[in-house]
């Protein structure tokens, strides 16, 4: 690791250690507090409120819940559960609630995980009004017969429905998308890694001194929000996305993980698949059919959006998922950064994948150009393979990630021989790049 990447580390966690005590959910001030957090590092970032009960395709905006407070006690007057000590104690959308009750009572209204007896699992119930509480398994069966007192102060009342986006211009109104969701409480890998990743992807993008295409930053809670952004935003999506990523669990250091469109044929499948195979051949690769996140709706019949997920530990496949366990030491600033990295160059394999043509018939004569060995004893270099391997292909069919596919070598590495073989004149820019994947042209 280098000491640039140590330091980005450092701050993309330190953005994550920021946000972690904030209790988020599908709406309420918790996402609204999140949202200005972010908005700090990028101004231009606009917050859109949506009222309750907005029809969103087959789904409605729920109602706005917030949490102030929630304990329960126990048959001697002591907190056994405490909200303020860890907000995922509560179940998500947990009602309001004053009430005495025995544990036999209480039972139905607790929430832990048997097979791991020190977490605190996170559960919600957005869609359907009831209560409950989260605590460790190993906590709930010590607790005692006797008469509990369970307060949950919330509130739970026709309100809105809070997301934010940004939009970066580029030379094109061909569009990138990147979305991550803002809606989970106190957790690391899951939640957090996703909007700090990808705050620190659009101050990147920002200062690119030529960006090629512009760049479409969602910060949404998930599902719902893809859903309503996806009703408010359908056809500019479709007639201007050219490829787009689900940003979420980028932030341990165990794996890198990646999961498909769709049909898997996209450019995002193509480039994610490339800068995976170079950074990290070992990486997993899982089928749509193992999807969980929002690539469920930007993919989805009609919608068809070329959205893919490069990720670190994927969703539901590490023990300490959806608990009390998936905190801020589950992610890492090492693994950060690398999250950071690999979307980093994904964003970089776009904006350099142009597709270019000779200038010249037959070989041009590179040796007067300074290019190539004088010397017609001396081995060809590696340098001189690459660039007169790009020059045999530069047909106006393939684009310099084919040519990288094709040369076994990383796409921005072989950008710095195309950039040269420019400069001297030699192949030209033609005004299509076509996937590597599926070989349909992209007139951008």
């Amino acid at each position: 690791m280098t000491q640039e990447e140590f330091h980005l580390g450092q701050e993309l966690h330190d953005l994550a250690r920021t946000l972690f005590p904030i209790c988020r959910s599908l709406t309420g001030d918790g996402v609204r507090t999140t949202l200005r957090i972010i908005q700090q590092r990028l101004p231009e970032l606009r917050i859109h409120e949506v009222p309750s009960g907005t029809q969103a395709f087959d789904w409605v905006v729920p109602d706005e819940w917030n949490i102030r407070d929630a304990y329960l006690l126990g048959p001697d007057g002591r907190k056994i559960i405490d909200f303020q000590r860890n907000n995922l104690h509560v179940v998500g959308y947990s009602e309001p609630v004053d009430r005495e009750l025995t544990l036999s009572d209480l039972q139905s209204h607790l929430h832990s995980v048997p097979e791991q007896p020190d977490a605190i699992p996170y559960v919600t119930s957005y869609y359907q009004r009831r209560w409950g509480f989260c605590l460790s398994d190993r906590q709930r069966q010590a607790l005692p017969d006797g008469t509990y007192r369970a307060v949950i102060d919330s509130t739970l009342a026709p309100g809105d429905f809070t997301y934010a986006d940004l939009i970066i211009p580029g030379e094109t109104a061909k569009e990138v998308l990147i979305s991550t969701y803002v809606c989970h409480p106190s957790l690391g890998n899951n939640e957090l890694s996703g909007p700090v990743v990808a705050t620190f992807l659009a101050c990147w993008a920002k200062t690119l001194g030529h960006r090629r295409f512009t760049y479409r930053f969602v910060f949404i809670p998930e599902t719902i929000g893809s859903i309503v952004y996806i009703s408010r935003n359908l056809e500019a999506l479709r007639s201007q996305v050219v490829a787009g990523f689900n940003v979420t669990c980028i932030g341990d250091d165990r794996a890198y993980s990646y999961l498909p469109t769709r049909l898997g044929n996209t450019w995002s499948d193509a480039v994610a698949l490339h800068v995976l195979k170079h950074i990290a051949p070992s990486f997993k690769k899982y089928s749509f059919l193992e999807r969980g996140s929002d690539e469920r709706q930007y993919c989805a019949p009609g919608v068809d959006l070329p959205v893919a997920s490069v990720m670190r530990s994927k969703y539901g496949t590490y023990p300490e998922y959806h608990t009390s366990l998936d905190d801020l030491s589950m992610i890492t600033p090492e693994g950060l950064a690398g999250g950071f990295t690999a979307l980093q160059l994904c964003l970089k394999v776009l904006e350099l994948d142009r597709t270019y043509l000779v200038r010249q018939l037959c070989e041009p004569q590179m040796g007067r150009r300074g290019i190539y060995s004088a010397r017609s004893t001396a081995p060809l270099s590696q340098a001189g393979k690459i660039r007169r391997d790009i020059l045999a292909y530069c047909d106006g069919q393939h684009s310099v990630l084919a040519l990288a596919e094709r040369f076994g070598i990383p796409a921005w590495e072989l950008d710095t021989y195309v950039k040269e073989l420019v400069e001297h004149d030699l192949i030209k820019e033609v005004n299509e790049t076509k996937s590597t994947k599926n070989q349909s042209a992209l007139t951008v």
